[in-house]
């Protein structure tokens, strides 16, 4: 169903979503932040030109980092600039600040903007108010919010219960978010569960834990009705980014898009189409 939003939202929706059909294949580079260096310095550079090369919708970086990257990269895949952080020394890594805010993404030309929330950690009160304070900047500044919102605490046993991936993809929705980057329920029926309940796209996070194979992974998170992935680790660290990428746009968008999108921008009406 189709749903209100302000000309300058889904103008940059339409550029999130590179290839018109309201899908999509992001890559979060997020990782130098919390975990430390995604490789050396040029190597960052020529695993961002792999990622392009392979077709992602899109990459998600801290705000210095895409100061940082090639311009004309980002002619050919969207910008996410990623508002929150913390890293892997802190006493409570679930806790999240943020460290950016929606008017730097703007003037960095960002095409969408990402607050992470762990629903269930010690801090969530605070994560909460910050994921609606940058909701309501979003809704100013026309700039679509990806919540990257998962199940994550100490009194959590299970986070791939579908009723709590389900409850946290309802507190994206309901605090303004436009797309939901969450966890997989575990199995397509499962994962079915929670995309019936939520009003927003869900894109279904890269699974890391590399039980299941990367191909057949997303093949399961499309059946189950997700529009989309968001995977990093398992992008970065393969041997082939650019055959990673490109498989995976395959699987997203289609055996026509495996050789990514050109440098010759689509048109605003068959951008929007599908997205909206």
């Amino acid at each position: 169903m189709a749903r209100a939003a302000l000309p300058g939202t889904s103008l940059r929706l339409a550029r999130l979503s590179g290839h018109g059909d309201g899908r999509f294949l992001l890559v979060p580079l997020d990782h130098s932040v919390s975990d430390g260096p995604i490789g050396t310095a040029d190597g960052y550079d020529a695993l961002v030109r792999d990622i392009v090369a392979g077709g992602a919708d899109g990459i998600v970086v801290h705000k210095g980092r895409a100061r940082l990257l090639d311009q004309r990269l980002l002619t050919r895949c969207s910008l996410v600039v990623h508002l929150s952080a913390s890293t892997a020394h802190a006493p409570d890594a679930d806790a999240k600040v943020l460290v950016a805010d929606v008017e730097e993404a703007v003037r960095l030309g960002a095409d969408a903007v990402s607050v992470h929330v762990n629903i269930g950690s010690d801090t969530e009160a605070a994560q909460l108010a910050d994921l609606g304070a940058v909701a309501s900047a979003c809704h100013r500044w026309g700039m679509p919010l990806l919540a990257m919102i998962y199940p994550r605490g100490p009194r959590l046993a299970d986070p791939t219960v579908p009723g709590l991936i389900a409850h946290v993809a309802a507190v994206a929705a309901d605090l303004g978010a436009d797309l939901v980057k969450t966890v997989y329920a575990g199995s397509p029926d499962r994962m079915a569960e929670v995309v019936a309940t939520s009003p927003l796209p869900i894109l279904v996070a890269g699974g890391a834990d590399g039980r299941q194979e990367l191909g057949d992974f997303a093949r399961t998170a499309l059946a189950a009705g997700c529009r989309g992935l968001a995977v990093g680790r398992r992008v970065f660290t393969s041997r082939s980014p650019a055959d990673t990428v490109r498989e995976l746009a395959g699987i997203v968008h289609g055996p026509g898009e495996l050789s990514g999108p050109t440098d010759t921008p689509l048109t605003t009406t068959s951008r929007l189409a599908g997205v909206l």
